[in-house]
């Protein structure tokens, strides 16, 4: 049986979380796949358009069938409704841009990991309060690898995750890591509008085998 601590320590082994939504199923489908080729276990599905259910739904049945080991989380989840909606759905995680306690509880109740977004020291405190030992940082670029150097110490028991702003860039990534954090969300800067306008799922499959090479390597 599947742990919740396990998922978190898949997201940390890997070391890189990409998310991302589309509004068209099929896209959805591909990328998903074009991630999973490139060696990703582990994906956060945004919940930001009309069909981001359906497109799970979808998404999820594929995975179960056709890519052992892969995980497939929702991202953007800010009130318990679409917490029971995804979750029904199959999602192996949650994730929310803040400290949302109905979503926390709900998480709970059905024993899967619930990931908040967190700014603040007292945020953090009150999602360690609700049992949360995994924090995404948002927005990552407004908070900075310095802000993780800062608070680790006061937050021993606690992982890090920042997400927004976080690059491909080798330099970017080791700043972050570096600075104490397990592993980094990484969306638009991975899976590009560019690239999807120009269907091409190659680079973004290369982009995401060269960026788990660097956090490999970071770790080694």
């Amino acid at each position: 049986m599947e742990t919740k601590h396990s998922i978190l320590d898949l997201i940390s082994e890997q070391g890189l979380l990409p998310l991302y939504y589309h509004s068209d199923k099929d896209v959805s489908i591909t990328i998903m796949k074009t991630l999973y080729e490139a060696g990703i276990r582990a994906i956060e599905y945004t919940n930001r358009g009309k069909t981001a259910l359906a497109n799970f739904t979808e998404m999820k049945k594929l995975a179960d069938a056709e890519m052992p080991g892969m995980k497939l989380g929702v991202g953007t989840i800010k009130n318990e409704v679409i917490a029971h909606q995804f979750i029904h759905a199959g999602a192996d995680f949650l994730i929310s841009p803040g400290l949302v306690e109905s979503v926390a509880e709900m998480a709970s109740l059905h024993h899967l990991p619930w990931i908040p977004g967190c700014m603040t020291p007292t945020e953090i405190i009150r999602a360690e309060s609700f049992g949360a030992n995994f924090i995404k940082l948002f927005p990552g670029n407004l908070l900075g690898p310095s802000f993780v150097t800062a608070i680790k110490d006061l937050f021993p028991d606690v992982d890090f995750m920042p997400t927004g702003g976080v690059t491909t860039d080798k330099e970017n990534i080791e700043q972050w890591f570096q600075s104490g954090v397990v592993a980094v969300g990484m969306g638009s800067q991975l899976i590009s509008k560019k690239l999807l306008e120009a269907n091409d799922y190659a680079t973004i499959g290369k982009e995401t085998e060269k960026v788990l090479a660097i956090i490999k390597a970071i770790k080694q």
